[in-house]
């Protein structure tokens, strides 16, 4: 597989624009950042508050499981109390196996949701495929509802792949097991696209994903998918894992497939740590947009490693409680200030490079390195301004920034 990460001329593939909410993907719109929701959706005030924090975070769209009656009638208990706080994020409705009776039995669930996320898999089995897949696409229809289709390998229709592996036995060069699954894959997502428009469905109202949990066959679908289609496409490696795997899984797999300009929006499925931060998908997300150069989210901080010319750990505190700092900031900025995300800073360890790179950024400081003492040069557009010393350092710094945005920046 060649590695193309090109952006210089980065263009995106042409996918038919999807309305969802307040949010639109696709076609010429920027690839949009969604997450999910892990708390018991019956739960409103837990959920709720994931959602806010997701939101506040950067999801522009958040998704949450709708698996039982429960879950069904907290729904627009969940999208009231969020508009009471201001929260309007686009809430889709996760759905399998029993989604066709809870969107009839319960309209307000069905008309709350911004999307319906259906998989082809476990819709339905047998002759009840058809039937039950159907009532989820007339219940979107007559709310007026666009639809994910996604389908899974874990979760693959095994009636169609039993015909498809048949079938390939016939040939005289039969294909592999895995070739003829990924071929399952976008033979489910293609085939119940096309039947959701048979049934009135609009073009405009169907994205597509066809998630696995192995990289170089997650590249290998979505290559083939966007040749085959121009409805929008989510990304995503399914069960990408915990921690550093996870992270390293993902921002490869989705890198690769985003700069064939493919893709239109994008989540990371990290599994929490015991009470992890549910927000870490969302920044992960943005960092793989924004070190991409495809959109920008937050202000860049350059900060290096550390080595033996750096024993302190002051630069290293600093470093963590300014990034920490941006994130807080950032729901409050993005709406005050105009381009705030372009915003770069460095926060350097020792002479060596610190000068340069703080000279580089919109905003540098630049401690001395090994025994330091707090006393650090701060650079603003590549000039020395000021010298911070004692133990308010990163206070004073933080101060800097935010006079600096206050006058870079324009306001809304």
């Amino acid at each position: 597989m060649s590695l193309n990460l090109n952006l210089g001329d980065y263009k995106r593939r042409n996918s038919i624009p999807v309305k969802i909410g307040n949010i639109s993907v696709g076609g010429s719109n920027p690839i949009i950042v969604q997450s999910m929701t892990n708390t018991d959706t019956a739960d409103v005030n837990a959920t709720c508050k994931q959602i806010q924090d997701l939101a506040n975070a950067g999801s522009e769209i958040v998704r949450v499981t709708v698996d039982r009656e429960d879950s069904a009638k907290a729904i627009s208990y969940i999208k009231e109390k969020l508009l009471k706080v201001n929260c309007n994020v686009p809430i889709v409705g996760d759905f399998h196996y029993i989604g066709h009776s809870l969107l009839k039995k319960f309209p307000d669930c069905a008309k709350t949701l911004d999307k319906y996320r259906i998989n082809p898999g476990n819709v339905g089995f047998k002759e009840k495929k058809d039937i039950q897949f159907s009532s989820m696409i007339e219940e979107a229809i007559k709310n007026n509802k666009p639809v994910r289709i996604g389908v899974n390998w874990g979760s693959l229709d095994q009636d169609l792949l039993s015909d498809l592996m048949d079938e390939n036995s016939k040939l005289k060069k039969p294909l592999d097991a895995e070739s003829v699954t990924k071929k399952a894959l976008i033979v489910s997502a293609l085939a119940s696209a096309k039947r959701a428009e048979e049934l009135g469905l609009k073009k405009e109202q169907i994205i597509i994903s066809c998630k696995v949990s192995e990289l170089h066959t997650l590249v290998e679908v979505y290559d083939e998918l966007a040749k085959k289609c121009k409805y929008s496409l989510h990304l995503g490696l399914t069960e990408a894992g915990m921690g550093i795997k996870g992270i390293v899984s993902s921002t490869a797999a989705l890198s690769l497939i985003l700069s064939k300009g493919i893709g239109d929006t994008i989540r990371i499925s990290l599994t929490p740590k015991p009470e992890g931060d549910r927000r870490e998908e969302v920044y992960v997300a943005q960092e793989i947009l924004q070190n991409l150069g495809i959109r920008s989210f937050a202000p860049k901080v350059t900060a290096c490693p550390g080595c033996g010319r750096t024993t302190s750990k002051v630069f290293q505190e600093l470093a963590e409680k300014i990034q920490i700092y941006i994130r807080e900031q950032m729901p409050n900025w993005k709406k005050k200030y105009n381009g705030v995300e372009s915003l770069k800073l460095a926060v350097m360890g020792c002479i060596v490079n610190g000068p340069g790179e703080s000279k580089n950024a919109d905003l540098g400081i630049s401690l001395p390195g090994t025994g330091e003492t707090p006393t650090m040069p701060v650079f603003i557009d590549g000039k020395k301004t000021h010298t911070l010393r004692g133990n308010n350092v990163t206070e004073d710094f933080k101060k800097i920034i935010h006079e600096y945005i206050e006058k870079k920046y324009k306001k809304k």
